[in-house]
């Protein structure tokens, strides 16, 4: 009986891998939309300036994480879900909003996971 590998022995990034990473800087950025949003009603909604510098950053870090994941980086991998979760959670304690853009965001990180980042994982470096 021929034994069948799941695994990709090729480091070419098809399509399933594109997409999942398309999808996932695509929430990425709707989060930073909102972010922005909060921020040009900032004095309405009585949210520190502070707050904004923290926040922005985190979003910066997980663009840089997408980008270190798309060039086979493993770093990449450990800090995007470590942010997103941050990101999350400090919209829920200091503005006490639930971010669907996040859960969304973790989900498909889990998906793209599954699909694009096992079956590639000793490309990863």
């Amino acid at each position: 009986m021929e034994e069948y590998s799941y695994f990709d022995e090729n480091p070419k990034k098809g399509w399933g891998f594109i997409g999942a990473f398309a999808a996932l800087m695509l929430f990425t950025i709707m989060g930073l939309g909102i972010d922005v949003d909060e921020y040009l009603q900032h004095d309405f909604l009585n949210i520190p300036r502070g707050y904004f510098y923290i926040i922005f950053s985190i979003d910066a870090l997980m663009m840089l994480s997408l980008v270190l994941m798309l060039f086979y980086r493993k770093i990449g991998i450990f800090t995007f879900p470590a942010l997103l979760i941050l990101h999350f959670f400090m919209h829920s304690y200091y503005l006490s909003t639930f971010l669907y853009t996040d859960v969304t965001n973790l989900f498909l990180f889990t998906g793209f996971g599954m699909l694009a980042i096992i079956p590639k994982w000793k490309f990863f470096k």
